[in-house]
């Protein structure tokens, strides 16, 4: 007799619990259509039914989320500066020691990363005869076509 008071008991709790269930799967519903709205909202869709004042709160949120998105991308560009400024520290640091390496010398200090108008960034080769002077020459015009004459 205990058993079927037992099992009879479980029954109602389960019930019980599946009402509370039901409860909590309908406003968890209810909850997932606001939050559809609202975004449908922020995005500038179903707009027709907001009043002012919501109009008004709705531009002071999207206002503060812009505010804190450019924060963070103001941050990562810096940070992303910073990295590649690093890099290229490394680089010119690499850069001498290579041409120290091979002989060449730097005419002037190494660039600090900063935009000169200076071209002191050229290389010099120790030995003068290693220089070449290459001719070009210019042609302003449709290119002549060569073709083959046939003579008769």
């Amino acid at each position: 007799m205990r058993d079927q008071e037992g099992l009879g008991g479980k029954a109602v709790r389960d019930h019980d619990h599946m009402e509370h269930g039901n409860e909590d799967n309908g406003s968890i519903a209810k909850r997932i259509e606001f939050i559809e709205s609202s975004k449908r909202k922020l995005l500038g869709d179903g707009l027709e039914s907001c009043s002012i004042d919501e109009l008004h709160q709705m531009e002071n949120q999207l206002e503060q989320s812009l505010s804190k998105i450019r924060a963070r991308k103001n941050q990562m560009l810096r940070e992303q500066i910073e990295k590649l400024k690093g890099e290229e520290k490394s680089l010119l640091e690499q850069n001498a020691k290579l041409m120290e390496k091979c002989g060449m010398q730097l005419i002037g200090p190494p660039s600090n990363g900063e935009d000169d108008d200076d071209d002191n960034d050229d290389v010099e080769c120790e030995s003068p005869t290693e220089t070449m002077e290459v001719e070009t020459e210019l042609f302003i015009g449709p290119p002549k076509r060569r073709s083959a004459k046939k003579t008769p």
